[in-house]
This record gives C-alpha cells, sequence and structure tokens, in this order.
C-alpha cells in the first residue's frame, strides 16, 4: 500500500459509511465554493470549478446539491469565507506527510493539525519542510475499457502529458501540474468523462513500514482525514501487504 493511493485500500477499516460520505460532500462543497469566487460560476469558463463539479459527480453528489453550492458561493452574503493552507510534516518512522486544508478559521485549523502530530508521534514542520520529496503532477484516470494503451499513449502525448501507465486496473495519464487542465480537456474530448482527475502530490520515493510504525502512522492519517477542514492528505510511506493484512485483520 502505497500512499500516494490515499490509504482507499484501509478505508474498510473505519465504520459509518454514512458519516465518511457526508464530509466527502462537505469537502467537495467547500472546493466548490472556493472554485467559484476564484473565477466565473460557469464550469465551461472556470476550469477548477469544473475539475470541482467534475469531482463531485463522480462522488455522486446530486445535481441540484451541486447547482446550490454555485448559487450559495457567489450569491449576497456568501458565508463563509475560506482561505487555502498548506501544512507539512513528519509522521512516525519520518514519513513526510502534506496536508491540503480550506479553512474559515487558520489558527483553529493549525491547532488541530498540530496536535494530531503530536499524538501520534509525529512533528509539524514549517512550509516547504517535506515537499521536496514530492512531485505536483497532474493526474488523469480511465478505466481500461475505453481504449487500447497504444491509443491512449497517443493521445496523451498529443494532449501534452509526460507519462502513461496502463494495465489491467486502467490508464493513469500524469503531467505537470500547470499542464493538468488542457491535458485532462483534451482527453475528455476523445474518451469522455475519466474516472478521476486532479493535481496530487507524488512522493519521489517512499518509507517502508513495520506493523509497529504502519499502525502508529495510520492513526495519524486517520485524525487528519476526519478534519473537516482538511481536503486531502498525502504521505511518502508503504506498508508490505503482509503487514496490511495483520492491520486489517
Amino acid at each position: 500500500m502505497a500512499g500516494h493511493s490515499q490509504f482507499k485500500n484501509i478505508m474498510h477499516r473505519k465504520g459509518a459509511q454514512d458519516a465518511k460520505r457526508a464530509r466527502a460532500f462537505a469537502r467537495l462543497i467547500r472546493e466548490i465554493t472556493v472554485a467559484a469566487r476564484s473565477g466565473l460560476p460557469d464550469p465551461a469558463s472556470n476550469p477548477r470549478l469544473r475539475a470541482a463539479v467534475m469531482a463531485a459527480r463522480q462522488a455522486n453528489m446530486p445535481k441540484d446539491t451541486v447547482d446550490r453550492a454555485i448559487k450559495k458561493a457567489v450569491g449576497a452574503g456568501a458565508g463563509d469565507d475560506y482561505a487555502e493552507v498548506r501544512y507539512e510534516g513528519y509522521g512516525p518512522a519520518g514519513v513526510a506527510v502534506i496536508i491540503e486544508a480550506l479553512t474559515d478559521n487558520r489558527n483553529r485549523t493549525a491547532a488541530d493539525v498540530r496536535s494530531a502530530f503530536a499524538k501520534h508521534g509525529g512533528a509539524l514542520g514549517e512550509t516547504n519542510s517535506v515537499s521536496f520529496l514530492f512531485s505536483r503532477l497532474g493526474v488523469v484516470r480511465y478505466p481500461a475499457s475505453v481504449a487500447d494503451e497504444d491509443s491512449m499513449l497517443e493521445a496523451a502525448i498529443e494532449a501534452g502529458a509526460d507519462n502513461v501507465e496502463s494495465g489491467p486496473d486502467g490508464h493513469e495519464v500524469t503531467c505537470a501540474a500547470d499542464s493538468f487542465f488542457p491535458v485532462r480537456d483534451a482527453l475528455e474530448a476523445k474518451f469522455g468523462s475519466p474516472e478521476e482527475a486532479k493535481v496530487e502530490w507524488r512522493p519521489a520515493t517512499t518509507v517502508t513500514l513495520d506493523e509497529e510504525k504502519a499502525a502508529s502512522l495510520l492513526k495519524l492519517l486517520d485524525v487528519l482525514e476526519d478534519n473537516d477542514d482538511v481536503q486531502n492528505v498525502y504521505a511518502n510511506f508503504d506498508i508490505p501487504e503482509a503487514v496490511l493484512a495483520k492491520l486489517s485483520g
């Protein structure tokens, strides 16, 4: 299990599916709000908003919920003003962790994140203290059924992507963060809506964890993921399948 997968292989460890769905929707609505305020409230003319709406659609958020969020964001007395904040630190075993948040109270969020690190064997660092261990990449994922390997590679190269990894599980196209929107749009025009499209932090190297360190790190990541202000968490760890099986048992 690699850190850049964002823990989807261990999400079954957490109960309360409805609560997780509610948190996911709340995060998506925050992103829609910030995106709508950063440009025009029309997804066709606002690439960030289009990406946020696409993510909401992929999460099965009702269309009327998305529309209400956009209208509320740009309406009179639009409500909370969210700031984008990034936190960086080291978890157990020296695992590098990046947290992206949208918050209406920087002091509260910083205190919560700092407390999570302190209680679970880590330490919050300064901005850019660990980001040099990651690359900022645009990532577009399609199911294997949309195209064969050669067709996807050709389309990705024409779109300006840097790399394509294809296999039975699908196609993963990566590009520079600055090229994300045009690459995504070119691929969408050819193959339709992707399964996932986002800009993420991809670790250059990973730290392999034993059972004890993995358990400590996963507790930290769970706490961070459960914070309402946190949008995304990335970490440069790898957990062997045998260790993951013990932790999930």
